[in-house]
């Protein structure tokens, strides 16, 4: 039995692997992109699959293709939904512009799929046609746009869930820790008393903002272009397919998916994926900041600040024994950057259309799910196995509350700002502390030492008296 069939389309002749579901478009493509090796994401195809469903069930009810052709490849289009075939989704990340080829490969996919069910040899494609029953009405440029957009708010819907457990674990943690005073600092040097559960609920603040800033960009991409076939005109269309396809693809997706106010605006324009770009950008950048302090205040044990503890999760060093690292607050980090990067090439590739169209959007669809996804895990990770395990160094927390010069900062009112800077500094050559050098001084009574220099109070300064 021979590996493989001949196929044909527009360029000729060619070989396809006898038990491909794809065709000669997609071998074609194969052979013309090795570049990366990355393959399209999950919920690229999870959209492609439902566009695909959508389209056949509008035709159908509208009699531009059969019942019998609507009914297999409605069938066959759900089975890509429910995760079958995705092995035959083989073209590179990275190929023709548009997503062509990856758009070409899921109307083979599904025509072989639905030849299939209807008794038809795989390549066959006499009773169902890739371009003339699949692709009926429509065109990549179309249909990427769209599948980009539904595959963006498909993979969110994942996401959302994460950030949220990730906020809460952040608050919990602040619950656990308010009580636990510790010097502030600010330019890496001595600042106020504050707690550490106000470090950590801040955090949680800086996750759910930028939640819901991210929910908010994305619901520009609710808003759909499908049924504008090559420039926007909705060439070859039905008048009621575009109303009917859009209802249809809301209930599959499960979304609330609108229709653009302009079919053109939609295939030329891709504004809203910069914007959800942007805005996971923006969570990667606080997120550094935030696995940046977990490993500041981690950081020694001896030589560090040590007022936390992370979990211990590995050995940390091939030569120094007993050494442990934060290896998910560091991971973070590194996705964080990697998502940064993500959104520079969608941001480049967003303002690189012409007229009718931008054909740079398989990068946009990649380095956008790309960072949707690595997000998701690592912040998984990162809330599951760090976070909810992290425990305070009360003692040194506590030193450091004590210690810190800028206690000073609370006698302004009472000895003015430069007899205040004297006392730093002279707490800082004779090695005393503020409230020592305070009491030798005769500077405030005991009761006012106790009221005034009492690192709390300074946490909580409604509760203080003036």
């Amino acid at each position: 039995m021979s590996d493989t069939r001949t196929e044909s389309d527009s360029l000729g002749t060619i070989e396809v692997p006898a038990a491909a579901l794809y065709g000669a478009q997609t071998t074609r493509a194969i052979a013309n992109f090795p570049i990366s090796g990355l393959k399209a994401s999950p919920f690229l195809i999870l959209a492609l699959a439902m566009i695909k469903q959508a389209a056949a069930e509008a035709n159908q009810s509208l009699a531009l293709i059969s019942e019998e052709q609507g009914s297999a490849v409605i069938k066959a289009a759900q089975e890509v939904i429910e995760g079958k075939h995705h092995d035959h989704f083989v073209v590179d990340v990275f190929q023709a512009g548009a997503g062509v080829s990856l758009h070409m490969n899921a109307n083979e996919v599904i025509a072989n799929r639905a030849g299939q069910i209807l008794g038809e040899p795989l390549g066959t494609y006499k009773k169902i046609h890739p371009n003339d029953h699949v692709n009926y009405g429509q065109s990549t440029n179309d249909v990427f746009p769209t599948a980009m957009r539904l595959s963006v708010l498909l993979a969110l819907e994942d996401f959302y869930p994460v950030l949220n457990d990730l906020a809460a674990s952040f608050d919990a943690k602040a619950r656990e820790f308010k009580d636990i005073l510790k010097a502030g600092r600010t330019h890496m040097q001595d600042a106020v008393p504050i707690t550490l559960g106000q470090e950590f609920a801040a955090y949680a603040v800086a996750v759910r903002k930028c939640h819901q800033h991210l929910a908010r960009t994305a619901e520009a991409l609710r808003e759909l272009g499908l049924g504008g076939s090559a420039v926007g005109t909705g060439l070859n269309t039905h008048p009621d397919y575009r109303q009917r396809v859009i209802e249809n693809l809301s209930r599959i997706s499960g979304l609330e998916l609108l229709e653009t106010e302009d079919l053109r605006y939609a295939m030329q324009s891709n504004a809203a994926m910069a914007d959800v770009s942007a805005a996971l950008r923006t969570l990667a950048l606080e997120l550094i900041r935030i696995s940046n302090d977990l490993r500041l205040l981690s950081s020694g044990p001896n030589t560090g600040f040590n007022e936390i503890h992370l979990p211990s999760l590995q050995p940390g060093s091939s030569i120094m024994p007993g050494k442990v690292n934060p290896v998910l607050a560091e991971l973070t980090a590194m996705v964080a950057f990697q998502v940064v990067g993500n959104d520079t090439a969608t941001a480049l590739a967003v303002q690189g259309g012409q007229l009718e169209l931008n054909v740079m959007m398989p990068t946009m669809a990649h380095n956008t799910l790309q960072s949707i996804t690595i997000l998701t895990n690592t912040l998984r990770e990162l809330d599951l196995h760090c976070i909810r395990g992290i425990t305070a160094n009360r003692d040194r927390c506590a030193h450091y509350a004590a210690s810190t010069i800028a206690l000073a900062t609370a006698l302004n009112p009472y000895i003015g700002y430069a007899k205040a800077a004297e006392l730093v500094k002279e707490s800082i050559t004779r090695g005393q502390s503020i409230v020592a050098l305070a009491r030798e001084k005769k500077l405030l009574t005991e009761e006012q030492i106790g009221e005034i220099l009492d690192p709390k109070s300074m946490t909580e300064p409604h509760a203080r008296k003036f």
